[in-house]
């Protein structure tokens, strides 16, 4: 293991390190080092021959990005353009410190450095559409086009950023109006999967002024992408948990249901299908003052699976039910910059909307549990009473319900933010930005894991209740109830069984989140060539959470649940309409409160920075990031033969990140760069869920303990007349310091808490669990030791038309894909994999035509593995997530 483990370990140091040498062995191949560094060149504009240059905003301010002080990436709406980016997964692909995982289009999460929390409640990378936060644990999928330029600033980003930017943020800044200046253009796209669907776009984009101090900007676009997923026929019964051989048998039973998807079965069945725009206004009432609010919206609509299940084939799943996700989402915005005396002053105003309707085949969760001993379905054994005859004892119930379950999913986000900054004058000694931010945030979150038809169930007559042999004398008595008495060997069950409409389970929750914070950030020039940089910020959160989680029992619940309409404990069942969140609670050890979570603390930075030449800087960056703690709701333990019984949870810790940073920055002659950057971080108290066992699947938030991660970031430009290589990559050894202890129950004092002494053994169960869920040492999840991409382009002309020919390779390493080891030993790695592209174009005046050839030998390279339930029990119907097969398409655009 040991020699396998070098082995692989000197692999990947050789590549990065080849990778790493690439641009220097280029340029020292193609130009002589400078003699005279002071020498050096300012970058020329960006079609004066070389390399050009980007101007960023990363820290409130406009300034080259060869002149930021910190690791960061940014992306031209060109490059964006020519790499075919159009959207989130897209652009990650070209930051080599970026990894995402997710389960879709609007369903997706980035990361930076392999900070990777899997649990909590705030994300850990800012993201941002222009100056306003939309940042959540997974973020709308939002379309590129018409952008100004993309931002990836790696590291703790505290300071200015706030909490949810404990590993990094992402920066989508929009093109905005320009005054006195008419322009428009449009671009299509037309492309097709090799072996999937056709798709395509439509695109347009018009700057039109109105006099001298007014000026609008419109987007407008509408893309389709073809399926390239197929959802192949399959009928069968359950097998005991093995969903990927549904038509072998049925080892249970108590089963009689057949499964059969060929009434949705259907190739290329995850088509998605998006459309929505942008209007800006920009209106100069004074000199010095800008006032622009902004309206943006997007509605996207995805179908079935992105990941496929290899065991059925290869980009091929077998689903039940239909699988669609509706995401729709606005965002409102106000921003007014001007002057106050000398000081500069910007106010950000933003409100953002969105909602999100999820329908899920939810099939695999009920076969695993079925494979339990026959104990599952049986516990799911509905009888429709329309299928019931005879009255009495010789009542029998023949027609069964559809056991398998269904999820759908509502959810509603609000989010109000308000940010006020100062610069101060340009005269002053010292440059500093200093302000105000507020937020406030509502989540409307509503899950139902339902089985078709059980909110249709009603009572019937049943003699003496259960017996089905005593003489009632005609003492018959109506219930609520439905199947066939546990007596006569069936499945009576009483109660109403669906909570609320047909779920049998039911989440409800509202989620109220207020954010505040006060920050500054200073830089000061200690000679003509060296600076500091200090920065602080100092928030408050409040959270609050009350909703409701569980079946029709623990609704009905006469001692834990208080319905607050009628003051007494319980709730009827089925829930009415109107009953949402007014009887129901997630704290249910103290009914008249409601899950509540309180903090503040603060976040710092200091930097300097040396500028050797105008064209090369040494910098130094020490920073913390931040990501607020929670709650736990309690948990109803289950345990057989036992009564149920409801333990508390601690809350889990807020979490810290320290960021120590060396690099530089450089350019020689305009015609290669080189940036670089060397650093450790230190992650502590990582927030992680987990599932208990007896809980009925429910999860809970704990402490991970501590991580370290020590990595290089690197990007490189070298232009050489008509040619030009671009490369970039990042190592991340991201890995626990310390033992990950598993959580238990403590059944004298009915509390979840995580095992103290963590000695290596194990629990008693099925199967056994080790008290300690990770060693120190474990590779952190979700994150590929190296990832890079580079690329090789060749421009020419031929008389008035200009051409480019280009070839470009992304290439990442395995990646685990939990921290707990027992479970990330079922799901296994995903494998490292190399994708090439090739894009050529040719443009002349107004007019552009580009073809390209994404992931040409069509490679499978897989992002993520998922799976339904607990890991521990659906693993073997897990999903692997891959980078997008080959695709082939045309594009053609005039601008105006």
């Amino acid at each position: 293991m040991i020699a396998e483990f070098s082995k692989r370990s000197r692999r990947v140091i050789a590549l990065s390190a080849a990778t790493f040498l690439t641009p220097f062995a280029l340029v020292g191949a193609a130009h002589a080092a400078d003699t005279d560094a002071a020498a050096d060149p300012a970058p020329a504009a960006a079609d004066g021959g070389g390399l050009g240059d980007i101007v960023v905003t990363a820290t409130r301010r406009s300034e080259s990005v060869q002149k930021v002080p910190i690791s960061m990436q940014a992306l031209s709406m060109e490059k964006m353009a020519e790499r075919n980016v159009k959207g989130l997964s897209d652009f990650a692909a070209l930051m080599p410190s970026v990894s995402f995982a997710g389960l879709g289009p609007g369903r997706q999460t980035a990361y930076f450095r392999g900070i990777v929390p899997a649990g909590g409640n705030y994300a850990s990378v800012g993201y941002y559409l222009d100056d306003i936060p939309i940042t959540g644990t997974s973020v709308p999928d939002i379309f590129v086009y018409d952008m100004e330029r993309v931002e990836g600033l790696s590291g703790p980003q505290g300071t200015l950023y706030g909490a949810g930017s404990l590993a990094g943020t992402i920066r989508l800044l929009t093109n905005k109006p320009k005054l006195g200046k008419f322009e428009w253009g449009y671009d299509t796209d037309l492309n097709k999967y090799g072996k999937g669907a056709m798709g395509g776009q439509l695109a347009t984009y018009a700057n039109i002024p109105f006099g001298d101090k007014l000026a609008a900007r419109v987007v407008a676009f509408y893309r389709k992408e073809g399926g390239y997923i197929d959802n192949t026929p399959n009928n069968g019964k359950f097998n005991n948990g093995q969903p990927s051989t549904l038509n072998l048998g049925d080892t249970n039973p108590l089963t009689s249901y057949t499964l059969d998807n060929s009434k949705i079965a259907k190739k290329d069945y995850n088509p998605v299908t998006m459309y929505g725009g942008r209007l800006s206004v920009l209106w100069e009432p004074t000199p010095g003052w800008q006032i622009t609010p902004q309206l943006a919206a997007q509605s996207q609509t995805a179908y079935g699976y992105f990941g496929y299940d290899p065991r059925v084939g290869d980009l091929q799943v077998h689903d039940y039910d239909l699988t669609r996700r509706m995401d729709s989402w606005y965002q409102g915005a106000l921003s007014v910059h001007g002057h106050i005396g000398d000081f500069d002053v910007v106010s950000s105003t933003g409100y953002f909307g969105r909602k999100v309707h999820l329908q899920n085949d939810y099939t695999y969760y009920t076969v695993t549990y079925d494979g339990f001993g026959g104990g599952y379905e049986s516990y799911l054994q509905f009888f429709d009473k329309s299928g019931c005859t005879g009255s009495g004892s010789s009542t029998k119930c023949t027609t069964l319900l559809n056991p398998t379950q269904y999820y759908e999913g509502w959810r509603y986000e609000e989010k109000l933010t308000q940010e006020l900054r100062f610069s101060t004058p340009k005269s002053w000694p010292f440059d500093a930005t200093f302000g105000g931010f507020y937020q406030w945030q509502k989540t409307e979150v509503n899950n139902d894991y339902g089985i078709h038809g059980l909110g249709n169930i009603a009572g019937y007559t049943q003699a003496c209740a259960y017996s089905v042999t005593a003489d009632c004398s005609g003492n018959e008595t109506t219930l609520d109830g439905f199947g066939i008495p546990t007596s006569a060997g069936g499945t009576m069950v009483l109660g109403t069984p669906a909570v609320k409409r047909d779920a049998y389970y039911l989440s409800e929750s509202n989620t109220y989140t207020r954010d505040a914070a006060i920050f500054a950030e200073a830089h000061y020039n200690l000679t003509p060539k060296l600076k500091i940089t200090g920065g602080i910020r100092y928030f408050w959160t409040d959270l609050k959470t009350v909703g409701f989680g569980g079946v029709a029992a623990t609704a009905h619940n006469t001692t834990t649940t208080l319905n607050t309409l009628t003051g007494t404990y319980g709730c009827p069942t089925p829930l009415p309409a109107n009953a949402r969140l007014t009887c129901l609670n997630t704290n249910m050890l103290d009914p008249n409160s409601i899950g509540r979570y309180k903090e503040q603390g603060e976040t710092h930075k200091i930097a300097i920075n040396y500028q050797l030449t105008p064209t090369k800087m040494i910098y130094a960056n020490y920073s913390t990031g931040f990501r607020p703690g929670g709650f736990n709701r309690p948990l109803r333990i289950r345990r057989a033969g036992l009564p149920t019984v409801v333990a508390s949870v601690d809350p889990y810790k807020s979490e810290t990140l320290t960021n120590y940073e060396i690099g530089f920055k450089t350019t020689w002659n305009n015609i290669f760069r080189f940036n670089a950057a060397i650093y450790m971080e230190d992650w502590s108290n990582i927030q992680y869920s987990v599932v208990i066992a007896g809980t009925q699947g429910a999860g809970m938030t704990g402490n991970a303990g501590k991580a370290r991660v020590y990595g290089v970031e690197y990007d490189a430009d070298l232009k050489l007349g008509k040619v030009t290589v671009s490369t970039s990559g990042a190592y991340n050894n991201a890995k626990l310091t310390g033992n990950f202890c598993n959580f238990a129950v403590d059944m004298t004092s009915f509390k979840i808490s995580q095992l103290a002494s963590c000695a290596q053994g194990e629990t008693t169960g099925s199967p056994p669990v080790s008290t300690v869920a990770a060693v120190d040492g474990t590779r952190l999840p979700r994150q590929p030791m190296f990832k890079g991409t580079t690329s090789v382009r060749y421009d020419t002309t031929y008389g008035d038309y200009k051409a480019y020919l280009m070839a470009a390779a992304l290439y990442q390493t395995n990646a685990t894909q939990d921290l707990n080891t027992y479970d990330n030993s079922l799901l296994g790695n995903t494998a490292g994999f190399t994708t090439f592209d090739f894009t050529a174009g040719i443009k002349k005046d107004t007019w552009s035509l580009d073809i390209y050839l994404q992931n040409a030998f069509d490679k499978r390279g897989g992002l993520t593995t998922n799976t339904f339930c607990s890991i521990t029990f659906c693993s073997g119907s897990s999903r692997t997530f891959p980078v997008r097969p080959q695709i082939f398409g045309i594009k053609f655009g005039q601008k105006f």
